[in-house]
């Protein structure tokens, strides 16, 4: 197994000052960007992506900090905010000729998209997010024993130096772990394609942890003045979720109807990856999406 989609061209992409990100693109039609998520790289849409190529042009890139794509150092918590990350994939997107696009994230691309949809609304024509909450509301959906299932966030959270330092010592344990848990079938992550997430991120823990940090400082100050100003997604909007706020206590589709005017909110019964567990039922979801 190679670190490519089959059919997919690659390329990489100025999108800011000295960072470039990794992306395949493949099919003709309309645009669509699918961004990945943890602990995995592009390669997470290989199924979706070839589906939606029949009649789209699907844009799936590497985001900042992950697989290959550039790395830059965490100097300022700006780097790894989401709106950051959000800024690269419009970039990126006009770099290759769209000035408006559908955009679909998984987990950690999931908070960029829902970046992108609120700082670009004139440039993101369809939004979907899958497994998260928006940042603001997922720490504020976090207490008690409970939190213990996002143990990483507050891991990744503290200062630059320790996080790293422990993750970086035993990295494949720990981004195994994730693929092992959230995982309902463990054959849909197959061997070679589980190799290639531990080879990328072993190679990107400064980036990642330096992620998770701007989603506990940064993101959450942009998601408050967002609130605050009732800034809300001006587009069609799908959220695909597990059942989490049944074990955690919150009502996920009433969190994300504060955000969205035109949302069709749903749970899935597989695991977290779910573009890799169900793509056909992903792919029938972005489908229902794209139509509305």
């Amino acid at each position: 197994m190679t670190q490519s989609i089959p059919g997919f061209a690659y390329q990489r992409v100025a999108v800011a000052d000295g960072v470039e990100l990794n992306v395949a693109v493949g099919g003709s039609g309309s645009p669509v960007v699918l961004l990945h998520g943890f602990p995995q790289t592009h390669l997470m849409w290989r199924h979706v992506a070839r589906n939606l190529a029949a009649d789209h042009t699907v844009i799936c890139p590497d985001l900042r900090g992950y697989g290959a794509s550039d790395k830059p150092a965490e100097d300022g918590p700006e780097v790894y905010s989401k709106r950051t990350m959000a800024a690269d994939i419009v970039a990126l997107a006009r770099a290759l000729g769209h000035e408006r696009f559908a955009l679909a994230g998984h987990d950690r691309g999931a908070l960029v998209a829902f970046r992108a949809g609120l700082d670009h609304p004139d440039v993101i024509t369809h939004l979907a997010c899958l497994d998260v909450l928006p940042t603001v509301d997922m720490w504020d959906a976090l207490h008690g024993v409970r939190a213990a299932v996002g143990f990483h966030l507050y891991l990744m959270a503290q200062p630059p130096g320790l996080a790293e330092e422990m993750i970086r010592n035993s990295s494949d344990a720990f981004f195994s772990y994730f693929l092992d848990i959230w995982a309902n079938d463990p054959e849909a992550v197959p061997p070679a394609v589980r190799q290639v997430y531990l080879d990328a991120c072993r190679a990107a823990v400064p980036s990642i942890v330096a992620d998770y940090r701007a989603s506990a400082g940064i993101d959450i100050e942009h998601d408050e003045a967002d609130r605050a100003q009732g800034r809300r997604l001006a587009m069609p909007v799908t959220v695909l979720q597990q059942d989490w706020g049944a074990q955690l206590g919150y009502e996920a589709a009433a969190l994300w109807g504060a955000w969205a005017g035109d949302l069709d909110h749903g749970t899935v019964s597989c695991g977290h990856f779910m573009a890799e567990e169900d793509p056909d039922a992903i792919t029938r979801r972005l489908r229902d999406l794209l139509a509305r």
